[in-house]
C-alpha cells in the first residue's frame, strides 16, 4: 500500500506540480533541449538521441525519449534545429515537437555569442480515472483529463569558445492550462555552464566540469554538477550530483570521429525512491555528420 501511495503521489506531482519538464543526466550533451541558442554551435550537422528510464522497476515512473537535430547555416551565422520528445510519467504522456533558430556572431578572438528562439507544441494526454488514492472519490481523479494541444515558445542566449561555454534558456514561456481546476504548466528557467581543461600538458587527460541550474515556480531550485575525466579524447567517466535528489556516474566513449555513446546511472536519495527501484538509467547516442570537403572541421568537438 505504501508503494502504491507513493506512485499516486508521483502521478499527482507529474500532472499538477513541481518539475514538469523532462530530466536528463546527460544535460551537457543535450543543451539544445533547454536552450535554442545552442543550435548550430557544433559547426556540423549533429544528431543526439537519449533514452532515460527513471526509477527503474517502479510502476508509473518517468520514461523519456528525446532526439535533437541541429546544424549551422549561412556560413555559421545562423543555426537551426528540431527537437522531438516523448515523456511518460504516471498516467500522463506528453509528446513534443519544436523547431529552433539561432543567430550567431563572433564575440572575442575565439568565441561566438548566439541568441535563439524555440517554437512548437506539446501533445498531452492524461488518464486519471481509476487511479487508487488514499482519499476515496477524490474529485481530481474521478474523470479523465482530455487530450490537449499546447503551443509554446522559448528563447535562449549561449556563448562558447574553445575552453568553456555559458548559457541561459527558457524553452517554454507560455503557461498552458492543464485541466478545469486552474492548474497550468509552469515556466522553467535554466542556466548551464561548463568547460574543458588539460590535466596533463600533452592533453591526453582532460577534465570537463559542468553545472546546470533549474528554476521553476512551485519547486526548489535544483543544481546538477558533473565532472568528467577524458582519456585521449576517446573515453570519459565521472561523477554527478543533483541537489536534494540524486547522485551517480556517467561513462562514455567516442567510437569514431563522428559517433559517441554514453551511459549514466543515478540513484535518488532525496525522496526515498531507492527503496523501491533500481535507480535511473540513461543512454546517449551522438552522431556528427562531418563533411571534410567543405573545409577543416575542428575535431574532436566537446560542446
Amino acid at each position: 500500500m505504501r508503494k502504491l501511495m507513493f506512485i499516486v503521489s508521483l502521478s499527482i506531482a507529474s500532472v499538477l506540480f513541481g518539475q514538469q519538464e523532462p530530466m536528463y543526466t546527460h544535460y551537457a550533451f543535450n543543451t539544445q533541449s533547454v536552450n535554442p541558442a545552442y543550435a548550430g554551435s557544433r559547426n556540423v550537422l549533429s544528431v543526439t538521441a537519449l533514452n532515460r528510464a527513471q526509477w527503474l522497476g517502479m510502476p508509473g515512473a518517468p520514461l523519456t525519449q528525446n532526439i535533437n537535430i541541429n546544424t549551422p547555416l549561412a556560413n555559421n551565422k545562423l543555426g537551426a534545429g528540431l527537437s522531438f520528445t516523448n515523456d511518460k510519467a504516471g498516467p500522463t504522456n506528453t509528446t513534443g515537437i519544436f523547431g529552433d533558430i539561432a543567430a550567431r556572431i563572433k564575440f572575442g578572438p575565439h568565441g561566438k555569442l548566439a541568441v535563439g528562439m524555440k517554437v512548437g507544441m506539446n501533445f498531452r494526454n492524461s488518464q486519471l480515472a481509476g487511479l487508487q488514492t488514499d482519499q476515496p472519490n477524490d474529485p481530481s481523479f474521478t474523470s479523465n483529463v482530455q487530450s490537449k494541444v499546447m503551443p509554446n515558445l522559448g528563447f535562449g542566449v549561449y556563448y562558447s569558445n574553445r575552453k568553456f561555454y555559458l548559457g541561459f534558456g527558457a524553452p517554454h514561456l507560455i503557461k498552458n492550462k492543464l485541466d478545469n481546476n486552474a492548474n497550468t504548466t509552469e515556466r522553467h528557467f535554466y542556466a548551464i555552464a561548463g568547460g574543458m581543461f588539460n590535466l596533463k600538458k600533452d592533453g591526453s587527460i582532460k577534465m570537463r566540469p559542468s553545472a546546470f541550474l533549474k528554476i521553476a515556480n512551485g519547486a526548489k531550485p535544483q543544481l546538477d554538477l558533473t565532472a568528467l575525466i577524458y582519456v585521449k579524447d576517446k573515453f570519459w567517466v565521472g561523477p554527478m550530483f543533483r541537489t536534494s535528489d540524486a547522485l551517480g556516474v556517467l561513462a562514455g566513449a567516442k567510437l569514431t570521429d563522428q559517433f559517441s555513446v554514453g551511459y549514466s546511472f543515478d540513484w535518488s536519495y532525496g525522496v526515498n525512491t531507492g527503496r523501491y527501484n533500481g535507480g535511473s538509467h540513461e543512454l546517449m547516442l551522438q552522431y556528427d555528420f562531418i563533411f571534410k570537403q567543405k573545409g577543416k572541421i575542428e575535431s574532436p568537438r566537446y560542446f
